[in-house]
């Protein structure tokens, strides 16, 4: 799938998303993972904003997505919240930022949909302060032999109609990025992972 129809299949979601009621349990998961994040904050495709309810008092997030209409939602959320955010409109697989720009940054659920996950891996690694932390609630390939097969069936259709791939590899991915994972949880058949991770030593 080309960028331009990627962003146009978010852009047509966003209504949708910003509508979505969360069910308690991932509710509880972004809780759980954000409570953990301060200072400078990074959030990579950050959709309609429903991580905002959960970042703690004094945080400064610069809030990044390639879709329009996705941002604008995020923006009425912020507002509610009265977030400290900045919004930047972009492709995250083209964004740069300095070395060690960021104390935090987030990422959930969007590296399904990266036509290169290594590489913006490691771009994480790079922004995050040494002392940083990267917070990831990502779902990817289970290690249940019978859930993946099925996941690897469907995975080509899923993706024509959400634009995200259910077959990646997440905790493989960040360990091959350089990062240390300092905390994990997975669930739902090891197809939802949360990593707490240090961008480790170069």
């Amino acid at each position: 799938m080309d960028k331009a129809k990627q962003i146009r299949l978010f852009d047509r979601q966003a209504a949708q998303y910003g509508r979505r009621k969360e069910g308690q349990t991932l509710r509880r998961w972004r809780r759980d993972l954000l409570n953990h994040a301060n200072g400078e904050v990074l959030e990579l495709a950050v959709g309609a904003g429903a991580n905002f309810p959960y970042y703690p008092g004094g945080v400064k997030v610069t809030a990044a997505d390639f879709s329009s209409e996705m941002l604008s939602k995020a923006r009425e959320v912020a507002a509610g919240c009265r977030l400290d955010a900045d919004f930047i409109l972009t492709d995250i697989e083209g964004l740069e930022f300095p070395d060690r720009s960021f104390d935090t940054i987030v990422s959930t659920l969007s590296f399904c949909s990266y036509e290169n996950p290594l590489r913006v891996m490691k771009k994480l690694r790079r922004w995050c302060k040494p002392e940083g932390s990267i917070l990831l609630m990502e779902h990817g390939i289970s290690s249940n032999a019978i859930v993946s097969t099925v996941q690897r069936m469907l995975d080509p259709l899923l993706f024509r109609a959400i634009g995200c791939h259910h077959t990646r590899n997440i905790p493989e991915l960040v360990r091959q990025s350089g990062m240390v994972i300092t905390r994990s949880e997975s669930h739902m058949f090891k197809m939802v992972h949360l990593l707490w991770a240090k961008p480790g030593t170069s």
